[in-house]
């Protein structure tokens, strides 16, 4: 009977110790897993579902968004992605790309991401379907200012009534609309 309180003892000490508490935080510049599906609640971002090279081939509009999934400030401009993607749905075809790939690689042409990339983060690029860019800004882009560049690229009216983000716990951040 001792031997087997002692097991039992050992494999709760075993557990406890391999067990260590996960933490998530969306002020940090910590690797916390996919930022669009931990802060914005929508992991259907990344990857995208087409590239800038097949977008532009269609001649559809084209949203791309810079980001790093361990920047505070890319997971603070997560909700704002994931937004977009409810306002505009299929109209436009919007990219979330991580900047990991694009890091001192030289452009291979228009429909290359890293053309369009300043090395900052996040930044919000929007072209029209034959290429032409409609807003290219750095940081904590409002929102209405990427629906004004994406209703001109595509001729439709912007949504209107659509404010920032608001975080209501560390983990969860939604957009308020008016």
């Amino acid at each position: 009977m001792a031997h087997l309180l002692r097991s039992l003892l050992g494999l709760f000490i075993a557990i406890c110790t391999l067990a260590t508490p996960v933490s998530a935080s969306l002020t940090s510049d910590s690797y916390d897993g996919n930022i669009y599906a931990l802060y914005a609640g929508n992991g259907s971002l990344v990857p995208p579902a087409t590239t800038l090279q097949e977008s532009q081939a269609a001649g559809r509009t084209s949203i791309l968004v810079f980001y790093l999934d361990d920047s505070s400030t890319s997971k603070a401009f997560s909700p704002v992605v994931s937004e977009l993607q409810r306002l505009w749905g299929r109209s436009v075809d919007l990219m979330p790309m991580t900047t990991d790939a694009l890091q001192g690689r030289k452009p291979t042409g228009n429909d290359d991401p890293a053309k369009y990339w300043h090395g900052r983060i996040p930044q919000v690029v929007v072209l029209d379907g034959q290429g032409k860019v409609e807003l290219d800004q750095d940081g904590q882009v409002p929102l209405e200012a990427i629906n004004a560049a994406v209703s001109k690229a595509t001729g439709i009216p912007a949504p209107e009534g659509v404010s920032t983000s608001l975080s209501f716990n560390e983990l969860n951040t939604e957009v308020q609309t008016r």
